[in-house]
């Protein structure tokens, strides 16, 4: 017998009951036939034979619930929890739930009725006769729903797809070519053909040391303002061109040659940064002097210290400031973690390049030359092992090596990229993809374009092509070649962007532009720029016809 009480339905006493009355177990509302009529002690007694059920079920809402003087019963021992309380608060009853006895016999009826309710609710919902569909509902996949499911089981699914595919293909690799990993390409440990490289790095340390001299004999108003730009002008440019020179006249390393080509390349961005900074500085100070307010954010005076161009000059940020937003200590434990997995990404990468990528591009043709279908093949062929080159870079330089570096300064502020993998067009991938340059472009070329009263597109466009120069001498300088790939590559960004761009705004909340990006970028654009400037390598070095 299931006895109902004022304790688990209220205001029934004084209500009148229909033939019928609606109950729900576990969540469940089941229409049943009235046993009996309510009592002032409003105690009903219901039989659990089949037979006293009545012939229907329906699942009745709140309202319905109500109109019957019935108060829905949630389950669980919760639930009863809850309704107890609120009884109690209604009652004005307090108890003190400091007694134990009490505590414990309470919790064990209330197991007991939840354990009975239970039993009742399993006999009830589990009969033939209790609709199996009662309300509309949609397919996982459906277009409505897809994207309020979880993935994670079809995401794992996919990782265990990538381990299997490629461990047959690195099995069905070394079966076909053997151990194929050389250093020759890389490194010339049996020559010191490069070692003229290694002394022009070692050297590039004047010329901060140079810019730190002009800055103090300004703030010293040693000199004047135009003299200034000029020796900053003089400095950045040599700079820059000393590493392009030295690499022409010395028959390489590829991988020496670029590793100094970023090595200049950084130098370069870092002090025209800091003489950019240290300039408006100077205006700021004078403006100061007038009686003007400092702009919101500056907390810091103008003052030409050479520890805070040291730091800068090894921090890892190419936006000069006199201070930095500094951590407290060093993680030991984090930090070697981070190093063994430097060491281990940069072994898969180089194993990919050798045992992959260098296969491919020797069996391959130049891709403008030749059967088109033959360089689309080896195109897409070239795309995967490329692909993961490209990503296991980006992991090892903006995530490992620069926390890394910032772990060791105690530097602060190590947003050094954010999610571009979710970029929806090709303009917030390079706003995302590389924040240290990001942040320069705009603090020192974008914006200042704009104060002058350059056009915002044009603006654009000049960031572009002060990227695609730099990506053309970090790659065309150390392979002693100069036809454009890397610089058309990168102003074929433009068009990209508006491209994106309309279709984001055309089919809003929509990932094309993200498909776009990654087709064009990863499947399409560098493998593209590698063969080409592989077989004009290998012409110029008379290797290949």
């Amino acid at each position: 017998m299931l006895i109902l009480t004022p304790r688990l339905y209220e205001d029934v006493e004084g209500a009148k009951l229909p033939n019928t009355f609606t109950t729900r177990f576990d969540g469940v509302t089941v229409t049943l036939a009235a046993a009996a009529a309510a009592s002032s002690s409003c105690h009903m007694a219901i039989s659990q034979q089949p037979e006293t059920l009545s012939a229907t079920t329906a699942v009745e809402t709140d309202s319905d619930l109500k109109h019957c003087g019935l108060r829905r019963r949630r389950s669980g021992l919760m639930m009863l929890e809850e309704e107890s309380e609120e009884e109690e608060e209604q009652e004005g009853v307090t108890r003190d739930s400091s007694s134990d006895d009490y505590a414990d016999s309470n919790s064990k009826s209330k197991k007991n009725v939840d354990g009975e309710e239970r039993e009742q609710a399993v006999e009830f919902v589990y009969r033939p006769s209790f609709p199996a569909h009662r309300r509309i509902k949609e397919s996982p996949l459906s277009s409505d729903n897809i994207f309020r499911q979880s993935h994670a089981g079809l995401f794992n699914l996919c990782i265990v797809v990538l381990i299997a595919v490629n461990g047959r293909l690195i099995i069905e690799n070394l079966m076909k070519y053997g151990w194929l990993i050389e250093t020759g390409f890389w490194f010339r440990s049996t020559s010191l053909r490069d070692w003229p490289l290694f002394m022009c790095c070692l050297s590039l340390a004047i010329f901060p040391l140079a810019a730190f001299i002009v800055e103090k004999l300004a703030q010293q108003k040693y000199i004047s303002e135009p003299v200034v730009v000029l020796l900053h002008i003089i400095i950045t440019t040599t700079a820059i061109l000393y590493p392009v020179l030295v690499i022409l006249r010395c028959d390489s390393a590829f991988l020496s040659g670029v590793t100094l080509m970023l090595f200049a390349c950084i130098v370069w961005l870092k002090l025209v940064s800091y003489a950019h900074t240290n300039y408006d500085l100077r205006a700021i100070t004078k403006s100061t002097e007038k009686g003007e307010s400092l702009p919101n954010g500056m907390d810091y005076p103008y003052d030409v210290s050479f520890k805070s161009m040291a730091y800068f000059m090894v921090a890892p940020t190419l936006c000069y400031q006199p201070s930095y937003p500094r951590t407290t200590y060093i993680r030991k434990g984090w930090l070697l973690r981070q190093l063994v997995e430097l060491i281990i990404f940069t072994g898969v990468m180089g194993f990919i390049i050798e045992q992959y990528i260098n296969p491919i591009v020797q069996n391959s043709q130049h891709p403008l030359k030749g059967n088109i279908l033959y360089a689309i093949e080896r195109v897409l062929k070239l795309s995967v092992p490329n692909l993961y080159v490209w990503l296991c870079m980006f992991y090892c330089f903006f995530h490992l090596w620069l926390n890394i570096l910032a772990e060791l300064l105690r530097f602060g502020d190590r947003e050094f990229y954010k999610d571009w993998w979710n970029a929806k067009s090709v303009g917030d991938y390079w706003r995302l993809w590389n924040m240290p340059v990001h942040k320069w472009m705009i603090r020192h070329l974008y914006f200042p374009c704009l104060r002058n009263g350059i056009p915002k597109g044009v603006a654009i466009l000049i960031a572009f092509l002060v990227s695609a120069l730099f990506h053309e001498l970090c790659i065309a300088v150390p392979c002693h070649i100069f036809k454009l790939w890397a610089f058309i590559g990168i102003m074929f960004q433009v068009p990209g962007v508006l491209i994106t761009n309309y279709l984001q705004n055309k089919f809003q909340n929509s990932m094309v532009g993200n498909m776009i990006f990654w087709f064009t970028f990863c499947i399409l654009g560098q493998p593209m720029c590698v063969l080409l400037y592989y077989h004009d390598l290998m012409n110029r070095k008379g290797k290949v016809g």
